[in-house]
């Protein structure tokens, strides 16, 4: 049983060895290079993006503040991941301990259905923006912001937490390497000696229900989005509302088109797809979109890519402007000058 004292002294000195990406082990450091400037890319365009919203109060707007959010999941969820990725790929140290392991699996499932709950709150947004845009203000105050905010933290938090009851319970007492790059669901819940089915089911329908449900409410808004978009009587009006839903409609795609392939390859399972190519499909997923977020929606939106091109622009002056000041600043140059009673120095410019 799960109770007795024998087996909980077992979960709390339970460890997991992750094997990277099996059968590719002699490719590791060729992976490591993509993937630290994957992730050095990732992070420094969120915390731009972060940076240019929380300190520029033309852009404390509904919409952004969504964006910012997103870049701040962004982060968590890639950081969650990578550094142990690479320390395997690099040392081949693979070992984690288990409160280490079940706590990486949390954030990753967490912050995925979090961010699926951000790209539909950032539809919301786009729909009262275009086909109500007199009620923009009055309809997403900060108050309706932070219900939302906090709506789709706590689904998130709802809907994973029995998972990892479930995962967290089951008995390891067999082989405890994970063939995997970090501690996906799936290949940690396949090492237990009982059942895994309950868990591994649980997650498959409430991902199923959690993504579809959030992927309708999103084709009904941008269907609604460009029904009224392709009424306005202006080409120019039709061609700036697009506009500004290009950037969310890449980064929706980018999102849940790797997401449902990573699962189908999941379950045709290792006889059709290799081993090897699920879990890079898997690792990738969890790097290559926050990546992507902010390079996106730095170039396609236009208030962020000025406000983050003056903002380089602003440092790179200033600092060339600096160094030509103090090379322009005249020095002196004290001569010493013998007198009859004394040296004296006696400036010269």
């Amino acid at each position: 049983m799960l109770g007795s004292p024998s087996n909980h002294t077992l979960l709390n000195t339970a460890t997991f060895i992750l094997l990277g990406v099996p059968g590719l082990e002699e490719a590791h450091l060729w992976l490591a290079g993509p993937l630290i400037a994957m992730y050095s890319v990732g992070l420094s365009g969120n915390i731009i993006i972060m940076t240019v919203i929380w300190t520029d109060s033309a852009l404390h707007e509904p919409m952004y503040h969504f964006l910012c959010v997103l870049a701040a999941v962004d982060i968590t969820m890639s950081t969650s991941v990578t550094p142990k990725m690479l320390n395997i790929f690099w040392s081949g140290n693979g070992i984690t301990g288990f409160a280490a392991c079940f706590t990486q699996m949390f954030i990753v499932h967490a912050t995925t259905a979090i961010e699926t709950g951000l790209l539909l709150a950032m539809a919301f947004d786009r729909y009262i923006a275009i086909c109500k845009p007199l009620h923009y203000q009055t309809i997403l105050t900060p108050r309706i912001m932070m219900g939302m905010g906090m709506a789709i933290i706590a689904r998130a938090i709802i809907a994973v937490t029995p998972m990892m009851w479930m995962v967290v319970h089951l008995p390891y007492c067999a082989s405890h390497v994970v063939p995997h790059s970090y501690c996906e669901h799936m290949a940690v819940a396949k090492l237990a000696c009982a059942d895994h089915m309950p868990s591994s089911l649980y997650s498959l329908i409430v991902s199923f229900i959690i993504v579809g449900t959030d992927v309708i409410f999103i084709a009904t808004s941008y269907s609604l989005i460009l029904k009224a978009v392709f009424s306005l009587p202006s080409r120019d009006a039709r061609v700036k509302a697009l506009s500004t839903c290009g950037s969310h409609v890449s980064v929706m795609v980018l999102y849940y088109l790797p997401g449902i392939l990573s699962v189908s390859v999941a379950l045709l399972g290792q006889h059709a797809v290799p081993l090897h190519t699920q879990v890079l499909l898997a690792d990738f997923y969890l790097v290559i979109p926050p990546m992507l977020n902010p390079l996106i929606y730095g170039l396609k939106t236009k208030r962020i890519r000025e406000r983050v091109w003056n903002a380089l622009t602003t440092s790179i002056l200033g600092h060339i402007c600096q160094n030509s000041a103090k090379e322009k600043r005249p020095t002196q140059v004290h001569v010493m000058e013998y007198s009859e009673s004394r040296w004296t120095a006696q400036p010269q410019m």
